[in-house]
């Protein structure tokens, strides 16, 4: 089987792994989360990170310290892993459904429209007319790690009072080349972002997760409150509640070996990337999705946009042929919006994101992945195109 994202372990983790372990430093103590922090932050040119146990963990903290409280709305993305949806939901608050750009992420045009059209401004923030609720934040999300239009987003945001997240669980490394962006990495633009170690993301610390911001007060107040919220760490003195989602010493181990590989991990996906592309650009009916201008994503998944006319067989179709020649596959997260515990939630003009969801196929990307493996799925896709 060629599994569609795995991990590569296979250079200096055993060697940082066995060193935490002989400390005996293996659990949230220890010198090496606060140096996997301060490792990701010189990677991506952040003032802050807070290491956590997981990506979902990261914005439901980010999100809170961003204010949103029960009541409150935030715009999420239809498409896009349940994760930022549940968050709003543990918060008390609501999301209101966006539709997807072509590149699948968040549409900032019809943010925009939304807000000017179907909101008002007042002292308390800006007021969904429909509801009566406050849009307190939004989180746009890097999807399979091509960079969001943050330009546009970051603008909204400020003219319309509401806050920032971005969901960089799946776009580490991934940066801007062009724009009011430029130079700067994903994460490290909203009011906070937050990356995923996930054991199939490209850089793994089997689970884990990172909360960046640039305003030490978020950074403070985040690690206060992924550590029980520890007044007095001594007397077990606790002034608020707090949550216990710290990141283990001995996970930081393996995210500091992982994270010296990142660049070539990228340049690795690239390579695979460029690779899918040129066996596929013949077979009529397929394309693999490109990337955005002014962008350099970290290509952490590759997704195949199937047109069944002119290609013959559809995607749950080419999905099940793969999967009996030993590859597999995965199509993209069903819609948000048309999830049960979301029916109810208001949507904006969600035209793009259906038709995504009934073409895009996501290929193996693995970075162990081998060229003659790549050619043998596109040889495979192609004897299928000519059925």
């Amino acid at each position: 089987m060629i599994s569609l994202s795995v991990p590569n372990i296979s250079g200096s983790e055993f060697r940082h792994v066995k060193e935490c372990l002989k400390s005996g430093w293996v659990s949230s103590a220890g010198p090496l989360v606060k140096k996997f922090e301060e490792a990701v932050c010189k990677h991506v040119r952040a003032r802050h990170a807070v290491a956590c146990i997981n990506g979902t963990a990261g914005l439901f903290v980010a999100l809170k310290l961003c204010g949103v409280r029960p009541g409150d709305e935030v715009i999420v993305p239809t498409l896009t892993f349940v994760a930022p949806v549940n968050i709003v939901r543990y918060l008390g608050a609501e999301p209101v459904f966006m539709d997807c750009d072509d590149f699948m992420n968040l549409d900032p045009e019809k943010v925009r429209e939304f807000c000017k059209k179907e909101c008002t401004m007042t002292n308390s923030g800006l007021r969904n007319k429909k509801t009566g609720r406050i849009i307190r934040a939004a989180v746009p999300v890097h999807i399979f790690g091509n960079p969001c239009d943050m330009a546009q987003m970051v603008e909204i945001s400020r003219r319309y009072n509401f806050k920032l997240v971005e969901d960089a669980t799946e776009s580490i490394g991934a940066y801007y080349t062009a724009g009011a962006c430029h130079g700067k990495f994903t994460a490290t633009i909203g009011d906070c972002g937050v990356y995923s170690f996930n054991g199939n993301k490209i850089m793994t610390t089997g689970s884990g997760g990172m909360i960046i911001t640039n305003d030490k007060r978020l950074a403070d107040k985040a690690r206060y409150l992924v550590n029980q919220a520890k007044d007095d760490t001594v007397r077990s003195i606790h002034n608020e509640v707090g949550y216990n989602l710290r990141l283990t010493n001995l996970q930081s181990s393996l995210g500091l070996a992982q994270l010296a590989r990142l660049k070539d991990f990228i340049r690795v996906k690239k390579d695979n990337y460029e690779s899918y592309k040129k066996e596929l650009q013949d077979i009529a009916g397929i394309n693999i999705l490109g990337i955005p201008e002014g962008t350099a994503p970290n290509y952490w998944f590759y997704s195949l946009v199937i047109e069944k006319r002119k290609f013959g067989v559809d995607r749950d179709g080419l999905m099940d042929r793969l999967q009996a020649r030993g590859i597999e596959t995965r199509p993209i997260w069903y819609l948000n919006h048309l999830q049960r515990p979301y029916r109810r939630n208001q949507t904006y003009k969600i035209e793009k994101a259906p038709r995504f969801w009934e073409k895009v196929l996501n290929l193996p990307c693995s970075t162990n992945l081998k060229i003659k493996q790549i050619k043998y799925i596109t040889s495979v896709i192609r004897t299928f195109g000519q059925e």
